[in-house]
């Protein structure tokens, strides 16, 4: 996110760099006019362009003062870095000669230190505040600051030895490679600068906030976002297990803000709330599915009292759907209605999808061995390495007909943090350890189907489930939807979307969610707060 206001830190970071300068206007090199006057002028409209940018970005946004540390402030630790060295570069110079050869000889390795260390300082700043803004201004102040002193330094220095073609491509190739990264960082924040601003809670009685909460002893993350307080509360219920998604959720719930104040939570043991909790409960003791239902109805009394509401609506995804289930099947006092999206069904989904995917690879004469031998090892001891290893044979026979890079959804949130990339990390490294963190949520999911907590739902229910989803098998969900009985019910599938819908199609999520919501709790005849 970016916020406006003053910035101490950039202040000191102006200070730092003006001081020198002012000292500098005394003990300048002689000749260093001759060659001042000549200098590019387009270069020179970046610099004086980027300066006075720089200058006033810098100062207007408190995302670069300090927050509690984390391992993004290694960010803020590379810019006051750069800026102690440019300090460094600058006593150097004013104990020479202070000759033009002395103020662009390198320092430390580092070429035209007196113009590269300060941009190199603000860049650094604007990747800890995330702040695209001030990283477009430092590249214009770059582009001229930096070009007008090479220049300079090749006048100064005359002709130089050329090098060979190896040790070229050994400067060459890093350049490339940094260029690139700090390329892509820059496009990712402006993206997510874009989508703060296209997704800021306007209303005078709206929120947008990032808190933890205590929850059942444990100090649990939310994002809460919406227009009007006196709303309708969701609470969205992430999948897995242990697989948090609250920054994708703001892709969707700018589709829901206005008429919603939506509550994206991050589970015991996962994400922020394992990172903010691991001092307490390293191994993830305390998280399992009855210990969920405990912190979902902690959170529910929060929402219902804070937003002064009698009941709050739920929409599970995935392995949120058993979370989901559960409560809103033992307490319906509390629930204004269920929405189930990827709704888990009876245990027996992946044979299903292997028995298909079986038949797919069969009918186009493909090598079945493979999945054959994983699908034999996944019946031998159905843990969820030997699922795993099945699902990478049977979805390439289940591609939904439509994708959306959802990774990218993620990146470019205003609300993706540190943490989150962190976890998302722990996701792809080793599964066992993975596996072993949240092993009692595992161990549940594979021995307990949503039929265990009873089919006689006393609050209205939807599901909503992609077409082509594999994952949980629409047919395992219309079983189950066939099966309940509810005030009223409602199922509606994104045609041609997989499993991961609400992040891939945001826009038509909300929409069909938001119709679904106006259905089933206008057709139910209760008293529900905020009927539309």
């Amino acid at each position: 996110m970016i916020h406006f206001g003053f910035s101490y830190v950039s202040l000191i970071f102006l200070i730092m760099l003006f001081i020198p300068n002012m000292i500098w206007t005394r003990h300048k090199p002689k000749d260093y006019e001759k060659y001042a006057s000549g200098e590019n002028k387009i270069l020179l409209l970046f610099e004086r362009v980027g300066e006075v940018l720089v200058c006033v970005i810098s100062l207007s946004f408190t995302d670069f003062n300090l927050r509690e540390p984390n391992p993004w402030t290694a960010w803020l630790l590379l810019a006051v870095s750069a800026m102690l060295l440019y300090e460094g570069y600058w006593i150097r110079y004013f104990r020479s000669g202070q000759t033009m050869a002395d103020f662009y000889s390198s320092f430390l390795g580092i070429p035209v230190a007196g113009a590269s260390l300060p941009v190199a300082a603000f860049f650094f700043l604007g990747i800890y505040g995330g702040n695209f803004f001030l990283l477009f201004a430092t590249i214009l102040l770059g582009i001229g600051h930096i070009g007008i002193h090479l220049s300079h330094r090749r006048e100064v220095s005359g002709p130089g030895k050329k090098r060979g073609l190896i040790l070229r491509i050994v400067r060459i190739v890093p350049t490339i490679l940094l260029t690139a990264v700090f390329g892509l960082i820059t496009v990712i924040t402006g993206v997510r600068n874009v989508n703060a601003i296209r997704g800021y809670v306007h209303g005078d009685n709206g929120i947008q906030e990032e808190v933890y909460l205590e929850l059942c002893g444990q100090r649990q993350y939310c994002l809460i976002r919406g227009e009007d307080l006196d709303n309708p509360v969701i609470i969205w219920i992430h999948g897995g297990p242990a697989s948090p998604d609250t920054m994708e959720t703001a892709a969707f719930s700018d589709y829901l803000k206005d008429s919603y104040t939506v509550i994206a939570w991050n589970q015991r043991g996962c994400g922020r709330t394992y990172y903010e909790n691991k001092d307490r409960d390293p191994y993830n003791e305390t998280a399992t599915f009855e210990q969920a239902q405990a912190d979902l109805d902690a959170l529910v009394d929060y929402a219902c009292d804070r937003f002064q509401q009698q009941k709050v609506i739920l929409v599970g995804h995935s392995y949120g759907t058993m979370v989901g289930s559960r409560y809103a099947i033992d307490h319906p006092e509390k629930v204004a209605a269920y929405v189930g999206v990827g709704q888990m069904g009876a245990a027996g989904s992946e044979i299903y999808a292997y028995e298909d995917a079986l038949a797919i690879a069969m009918e186009k004469g493909d090598d079945t061995e493979p999945m054959i031998a994983a699908f034999e090892r996944y019946q031998a001891d159905a843990n969820l390495e030997n699922m795993m290893a099945l699902r990478n044979y049977v979805s390439p026979y289940h591609t939904p007909e439509k994708e959306s890079n959802y990774i990218w959804t993620a990146l470019t949130s205003p609300y993706l943090g540190v943490y989150d990339v962190l976890w998302f990390g722990k996701q792809l490294g080793s599964l066992s350890d993975f596996i072993e963190l949240n092993g009692q949520l595992f161990d549940y999911i594979s021995t307990e189907d949503v039929y265990a907590f009873g089919t006689e739902y006393q609050v209205p229910v939807g599901f909503i489930s992609g077409s082509c989803d594999w994952i949980t098998p629409v047919k395992y969900t219309e079983d189950y939807f066939n099966v309940i009985t509810a005030p009223e019910k409602e199922m509606r599938l994104m045609e041609g979307w997989g499993h991961t819908a609400p992040q891939e199609s945001p826009e038509e999520f909300a929409g069909i969610l938001m119709q679904m919501l106006h259905e089933i709790m206008s057709g139910s005849g209760k008293d529900v707060p905020g009927v539309h």
